[in-house]
């Protein structure tokens, strides 16, 4: 049986890029019921699509997301519990452990408003880039709950203690060159480059082998709550891993580039793609 049509997200899928946008551009992108279900499909079909090598998280209509919807989310699942259950695993799924644990390199874009809930979308992928025009807050503690969801934890684990308690503790906005100076994002430009920039930063994320970028995104996940111990332990078993089951063969495909054929630097770029080392090839 097919899915029904996607009336709430919007994928457009270009040159190996799946820009996957928040679809209701008139509550300005705030997530409801229907489209946490469409978003949790969406990403748990791009991430075994052989088309889509970077997933770009945007909103549709010039904002990223004004948070949970607060008529459908909140008041409207109150009297019903089990739904509201489902609902919230389904929310947290998608905006934590699908994009957070994700095979594929994952970029948020973000304009216009990014707020309260949209935060766990925004802190889960793997990289971000901001309008530097753009309007992000924390803004649960003027309304009365706090950071919903999992979003007080992920703020804390992503930027200083300080810049955590200032912002959710006061509520107040803050633009894209603030949420890039505390860490939110990785850098805000002027809004005419910010698709131009997500675009060019997905191009260089495709040009690395997929193995290793893989691999590497989840190990520094990883290390991030393990000790010293562990964590040696486990970056050498992923490195151990990686050799095991690329395609790319990387590790004897670049060492060969670099030292027998001097084909590439690799402080400056990567081995080309499709290059696999092969026993002739050494010869």
């Amino acid at each position: 049986m097919s899915n029904p049509p996607l009336k709430f997200v919007r994928v457009h899928k270009h040159d190996g890029i799946s820009w996957v946008y928040l679809n209701r551009p008139e509550k300005r992108n705030a997530m409801s019921p229907a489209l946490h279900v469409e978003m949790d499909r969406t990403l748990e079909e791009l991430e075994v699509d052989t088309d889509t090598k970077v997933v770009v998280i945007a909103g549709e209509g010039g904002n990223f997301s004004a948070g949970q919807d607060l008529k459908e989310f909140f008041r409207g699942l109150e009297d019903k519990p089990a739904e509201s259950k489902r609902m919230q695993e389904i929310a947290n799924r998608w905006r934590w452990e699908r994009l957070y644990n994700y095979d594929k390199p994952t970029i948020a874009m973000i304009e216009g408003y990014c707020v309260g809930g949209a935060f766990m979308q925004l802190l889960a992928t793997d990289f971000a880039i901001s309008a530097e025009d753009a309007t992000f807050s924390l803004s649960e503690v003027n309304w009365g709950i706090l950071p919903g969801a999992l979003v007080a934890k992920v703020v804390a684990d992503a930027v200083l203690y300080r810049h955590a308690l200032y912002y959710g503790c006061l509520g107040d906005a803050f633009d894209g060159k603030e949420a890039a100076r505390v860490g939110f994002v990785n850098r805000a430009v002027p809004p005419a480059k910010l698709e131009a920039d997500v675009t060019e930063l997905a191009h260089k994320l495709m040009a690395k082998s997929p193995a290793v970028l893989r691999a590497t995104k989840q190990a520094i996940r990883q290390v991030r709550t393990m000790d010293f111990g562990q964590a040696t332990d486990y970056l050498a078993a992923k490195n151990a891993a990686i050799r095991l089951n690329d395609p790319e063969q990387s590790y004897k495909t670049g060492i060969h580039q670099f030292i027998d054929k001097k084909s590439y630097k690799p402080v400056y770029q990567p081995f080309p793609l499709g290059s696999m080392i092969t026993d002739q090839s050494k010869k």
